[in-house]
């Protein structure tokens, strides 16, 4: 078969190409499958992936072959991959070459770089970054004669061995323009040998092992040069950028300069842009020097915490475009800074700053190039009484969100209504109280692409959508605000490109519209916490979304099979409604979901094994608070990637599942069902684990030995269940562990005074539960929307909103506490309550300092309550009740001044309460009930009066010894027998009824006892034979 070459690519390119295939699936790479879709039986390789072979539109010639990422595993190891040069030589005409991410080493025997240098002559661009190579490579690409562009960044070059090699190279690429060698460990000795690249426009070492000591000379065509998280401890290097006479652009973000550098930076006149984000100045804003760049178009200095105001030399900036200054503490009203004279100015950031900014932002008006402004995080203040005449400028993007602490009396941004290219708004986080949303927003921006008005206060009826079409509105987030009613039936037509619709914490009511479910543009739909009251249609939604919320709502009848096999949808959240019905054991998820939450529903049935199929890399599984019940799939605690799984609340029995392997899993809730048996050995394999909350249940046995084996167990609760036996001591070696509740069960034994080696810490581990996924933006797209300026633009991405509330519940003075969110995470506690624990409490757990809770209620404890516990900062709640507990309470205990709760009723404690005063005032006689022998307030009995059994009286003459007559005491009891005897006697005898009911009392007596034990004896004598 004969193939035309202008319609496919040469035979000798497309071999090669398979044998590039081959190389990498011989290799192991993770990402052959990548490469899936070069098919031997396709004779025209130039269609087979165009991101990764691009072709020449006229010859058909490979030019371009981007290979990165194939021999690649972000989660695991790789083996090492040597080039085989002999693949790529058929490639004649091939101009960029990409083999970054490969863990590439070297080349085999006689097929390295130099051989693949001798075919490839027309090669521009070579990209080896993020693999191993080390200096011996360095001289044997000298021969890429035609290379403008080499990128070796992420390898392990090292300090000056690499220095010859740098020499050869320098002298073989005459043509270099683009040098790439950041994340490598150089240091200044190779500075000197890179002056001979005399041709390089862009040079980038960042993040290398530079101290400043050597110059950078010679490269006199220097335009870009990137020094980004570089130590500078001496400034020979800085000093030496002021001789290089085309440079225009300097990035040294997150590196180490001194405070005085913005003031001696002067002298680079050519400098264009300059970017110090992320540099510690730790100095107040100089008013010289750097605003001596009459040339400066890019300034960026965000997050170099600097203080105090803008200087009025920033007026000098008379060519500046871009400006940066967010992140800092910077302060005053920015009405009364120069920013007004910088008529070029395009982009103004000055975010999370302490400037106040006049709502009406008249100082700005004659700003007429100022497309971009974002002023996030400062005070928004009242205009001065004169209305500021029509602003100059048309703004593209305007973000000021969370800018008014206290309700706004200047109301709404008004200027506002002058714009008319608006393309993103951002006002979340105000308090524009009783405001009517702003409709003219929509009236007046034809634009309007993204609308941020998240928890501002507004209301309304309903969302008021303009009249005519808004065909490039692709997010709307009124999430939080006043609105109510129904969703306007005409959102379709008027949004046809929504993409994003958030309206959750609202009043909406009614259901979703119909029109949503054509909508193929709409990917993340949240309308949760509101009161939408209706059936969930199959077709009401569309297929295209990736993250769906409807919790917390009043959706009712069966849940739709639809929405589970979308298989672009990867957050389901459908929680908190009225769904019903019965799940068929047949039931599965679509391979895509990475979330999926049903709680807190009316749904029955056995659990379905597909939900946890392993196939699914879901990182988060939710049906508690439903009816189902048989026992649990194996498949839950095989699901790959699986973090957060809570069954908890519904019926399910049987014991836990056997022969699993879930590394990945952190967050296990079974709490309230009728689970039963040990804990199984396999939990021994989930070292990733946070939570584990297995209370209620009837689960039995011991706690195991290898529990310490769970090392990043945070929260561990078994209460009411039937776990018995001695705590094993290596409990005490879970040193993240921070809420221990074993209470209402079977164990014994004394308290083990090694659970002092505990920290009982805060931890946000417990409450939050991160999220990999992200609705990202690609930056073709911001920039066809906001031109030039999207790189500077914040993307506001769509992160998964997920508020996983892991609750723990906690018992003090017979109350309930369910604590969840931000305050379990600094909650640490310790339950024991209401099991046999016997002995006396240890006096090392005064070293538990971190404690907020300590229960050891309803046990056998006996000795003496520790005045060490004095110790205990933080506590806030102490139940030492219903034990045996002695002596005295210890006076030092007033010094815990943040206790809340205490109760040490019902023991043996004798002598004084403590001291009425801090937080012991606040406790009544119900925290000191049942110990007769206390005296003091706020009990009744006062110690004057009560002697305590520890003090002996001495003995008087006149006085009572407080002892018993014992002959006084026989002698009336004798006395006081008789006298009822003959009583009873006298009266059987004078009365002849009374006398009859007697006797045959004592005769069904008689009978009653005959037939027990007529009928036990035999039983008893069966027993025991």
């Amino acid at each position: 078969m004969k193939i035309k070459r202008s319609h496919c690519c040469l035979d000798e390119e497309r071999i090669s190409l398979l044998e590039i295939k081959a190389w990498f699936n011989h290799a192991g790479a993770p990402g052959s499958k990548y490469l899936e879709g070069w098919d031997k039986e396709d004779f025209n390789c130039c269609n087979w992936d165009p991101h990764r072979v691009v072709c020449d539109n006229t010859t058909n010639r490979v030019i371009e072959l981007h290979l990165s990422f194939v021999n690649y595993d972000y989660r695991n190891a790789v083996e090492d991959l040597y080039l085989n040069a002999s693949l790529f030589l058929p490639f004649k005409e091939l101009e960029i070459l990409d083999l970054g991410f490969n863990q590439l080493v070297g080349g085999f025997k006689n097929q390295g770089f130099q051989v693949l240098a001798s075919g490839l002559r027309n090669l521009k661009e070579l990209y080896l970054s993020s693999n191993k190579f080390n200096d011996s490579i360095l001289s044997s690409l000298s021969g890429f004669s035609t290379l403008k562009s080499l990128a070796l960044s992420n390898n392990k070059f090292t300090e000056s061995t690499s220095f010859n090699g740098f020499q050869v190279l320098a002298s073989g690429l005459r043509n270099l323009e683009e040098l790439s060698l950041h994340y490598n460990k150089l240091n200044d000795s190779i500075l000197s040998c890179l002056g001979g690249f005399s041709s390089l426009k862009s040079l980038d070492l960042s993040n290398n092992m530079f101290t400043g000591s050597t110059g950078l000379n010679g490269l006199r065509k220097l335009e870009t040069l990137t020094l980004y998280r570089t130590d500078f401890k001496e400034s020979i290097l800085i000093e030496s950028l002021g001789a290089l006479p085309c440079l225009e652009e300097v990035f040294l973000d997150f590196s180490s300069l001194p405070a005085s550098f913005l003031r001696n930076i002067g002298p680079f006149s050519t400098l264009k842009v300059l970017s110090l984000a992320g540099v510690d100045f730790n100095s107040t804003l100089p008013a010289q020097g750097w605003c001596e760049l009459k040339n400066l178009e890019q300034l960026c200095l965000s997050g170099t915490n600097l203080k105090g105001v803008l200087p009025p030399c920033l007026g000098n900036l008379s060519s500046l475009q871009v400006l940066d200054v967010s992140y800092n503490q910077l302060e005053g009203n920015i009405a009364f800074s120069h920013l007004s004279h910088l008529t070029q100015l395009e982009y103004l950031e000055v975010s999370n700053n302490y400037f106040q900014v006049p709502v009406s932002f008249g100082s700005f008006m004659n700003l007429s190039n100022l497309k971009f402004f974002i002023c996030d995080n400062n005070e928004l203040i009242a205009a001065p009484s004169f209305q500021p005449l029509v602003p100059k400028f048309q703004l593209r993007a305007f973000s000021a969100s969370n800018c008014t602490p206290k309700p706004l009396k200047a109301g709404f941004p008004n200027f506002l209504q002058s714009q008319h290219d608006l393309m993103l708004v951002d006002l979340s986080h105000n308090k524009f109280a009783g405001e009517p949303f702003p409709s003219w927003l929509f009236e007046n921006n034809r634009k309007l692409n993204r609308l941020y008005l998240r928890d501002t206060s507004f209301t309304g009826s309903h969302l008021q959508l303009p009249q005519h079409p808004t065909p490039n509105l692709q997010t709307i987030d009124m999430t939080s605000n006043s609105i109510h009613g129904q969703i306007a039936r005409n959102i379709c037509s008027i949004s046809p490109s929504l993409k994003n619709f958030m309206m959750a914490n609202n009043s909406l009511t009614g259901c979703i519209p119909p029109c949503f479910g054509n909508m193929s543009s709409l990917v993340y739909l949240d309308l949760s916490n509101n009161h939408m009251s209706c059936e969930l249609l199959e077709h009401n939604l569309p297929t295209s979304l990736w993250f769906l919320k409807l919790s917390n709502n009043n959706f009712k009848g069966r849940l739709p099979l639809s929405v589970f096999n979308m298989t672009d949808l990867y957050y389901l959240f459908l929680d908190g409604n009225i769904f019903a019905g019965q799940f068929q054991s047949t039931f599965s998820l679509a391979s895509s979901f990475m979330w999926f939450d049903i709680s807190n529903n009316r749904l029955y049935g056995m659990l379905p094994r597909g939900i946890g199929n392993s196939s699914i890399s879901s990182q988060g599984i939710d049906l508690s608070r439903n009816h189902f019940e048989g026992t649990i799939p194996i498949e839950y605690f095989n699901s790959d990637g699986l973090e957060f799984l809570d069954l908890s609340e519904n019926n399910l029995s049987g014991s836990l599942p056997l022969g699993f392997n879930a590394s990945w899993l952190r967050y296990v809730h079974l709490y309230r069902n009728q689970l039963s048996g040990p804990l199984p050995y396999d939990f021994y394999n989930l070292s990733s684990l946070v939570t584990l909350d297995l209370g209620d249940n009837n689960l039995t046995g011991p706690i195991p030995n290898w529990i310490d084996s769970l090392s990043e167990l945070s929260i561990f609760v078994l209460k009411s269940n039937q776990f018995n036996g001695k705590l094993p001591h290596q409990l005490c070696f879970l040193r993240k562990l921070s809420i221990l509740d074993l209470s209402e069960n079977n164990f014994f034994g004394p308290l083990p005074s090694c659970l002092s080696n505990l920290n009982f810490t805060a931890s946000d581990d417990k409450t939050l539960v991160y999220t990999v996924m992200v609705l990202l933006e690609n930056y073709g797209i911001r920039k066809d929307i906001f031109g030039n300026m999207a790189f500077y633009l914040d993307t506001k991405n769509l992160f998964p909103e997920i508020s996983v509330k892991i609750s723990v519940e906690l018992t003090s003075k017979k109350n309930f506490y369910t604590y969840e969110g931000g305050i379990l995470s600094y909650l640490s506690a310790l339950d024991l309550s209401c099991n046999r624990f016997t002995g006396e409490i240890p006096t090392e757990w005064e070293k538990l300092s971190g404690i907020y809770s300590l229960n050891l209620s309803q046990n056998n404890l006996t000795g003496l309550i520790p005045s060490s516990f004095s110790n205990l900062k933080h506590i806030e709640s102490l139940d030492l009740s219903h034990n045996n507990l002695n002596g005295r309470i210890p006076a030092q205990l007033i010094e815990m001044t943040f206790l809340a709760v205490l109760n040490v009723s019902y023991n043996n404690l004798s002598g004084r309460t403590p001291e009425m005063k801090y937080q012991f005032a606040t406790f009544d006689e119900s925290s000191y009930k049942g110990n007769s022998l206390l005296c003091g307030p706020p009990l009744q009995n006062s110690c004057d009066k009560t002697k305590s059994p520890s003090v002996r009286v001495p003995n008087d003459s006149n006085g009572d010894d407080g002892l018993i007559d014992m002959d006084s005491f026989y002698a009336s009891f004798g006395v006081f027998y008789i006298t009822v005897v003959l009583t009873i006697a006298a009266v059987l005898c004078i009365n002849p009824h009374w006398r009859r009911r007697w006797f045959y009392f004592i005769e069904e007596c008689i009978d009653t006892c005959c037939c027990f034990l007529a009928i036990n004896f035999p039983k008893l004598s069966r027993f025991r034979r």
